[in-house]
Order: C-alpha cells, then structure tokens, then sequence
C-alpha cells in the first residue's frame, strides 16, 4: 500500500468521521437518542431480528441493549413477539410509528444537509460530491 493510499484514507475517514458527528448534533435533543436510532435502523435494514442479532450485529452490549429495548417498545417503535422456533428467544420488528421516527429524523438531517450544500458549495462542488458519494457506496458494499 502506497503513502498516498494511506493518506487518502485517513483524510477521507476523517471527513466521513467529521460530518457524521456533524448530523448527530442536528438532531433534536427530545428525539431518540443514538442508540436508540441505531436499533430503529438496524431493524429497518435487516428486518426481523433477535435481540442477539442486533446486539452483535450493532457490537452493542446486551445489557444496554435491554435498556434501548425497553424504551423502544414502551414508546411503540418496536414490537417484541415470541418466536415461533424456538419459544425462549423472542424477535423484533419495527413498528410503523419505529418507522415514521426513523424517516422524520433522516429528512431532519436531509434537509440539515441540503441546505449546508446549498450555501456552501459551488455547483462544480456539487457534482464532485455527487461522484464521491457514489464511489463511497460502491466502497461500502465492497
């Protein structure tokens, strides 16, 4: 690996870092917490799941997982149900109210984003950023 490679990749981790840390502070301080959004998210991605399977998929402790559960299931944002092959482990869903959180707090970063483009970058900018974000994805599901 060359020092060039090295170097692009510690700036654009750093960036990557930088802006997600960015849209978390966007986000409104009486929504979900962060953990909480995680599991919202997890679910909406991967669907059904036990709560091993978002504990370790998500690299969350179990016990504070057990916390994050409850709160969610409590407000409506998760159902829990007992599963069906095997009655000692239970599974999660997102709710349709999990799922209307989850889209109000993308469209509140969303629209953070888009007006952070708008007033900082030039239209050249713009279509750079729109071939990064495309070769970022590609990065991501390889």
């Amino acid at each position: 690996m060359y020092d060039a490679d090295m170097d692009l990749a510690h700036v654009v981790r750093e960036a990557v870092g930088r802006l997600n840390w960015r849209m978390r502070a966007e986000r409104d301080s009486g929504g979900p917490s962060a953990l909480e959004l995680q599991v919202l998210s997890r679910l909406y991605r991967a669907g059904t799941q036990t709560p091993k399977s978002v504990s370790d998929g998500e690299k969350i402790q179990p016990q504070s997982l057990t916390r994050v559960l409850a709160t969610l299931e409590r407000e409506g944002l998760v159902a829990r149900r007992p599963d069906p092959e095997d009655g000692r482990r239970s599974l999660l869903n997102i709710t349709d109210g999990g799922l209307a959180t989850l889209r109000a707090y993308s469209v509140q970063r969303e629209e953070w984003l888009a007006d952070a483009m708008a007033r900082t970058l030039s239209e050249t900018e713009l279509e750079l950023l729109r071939i990064a974000a495309t070769i970022m994805s590609r990065l991501a599901d390889s």
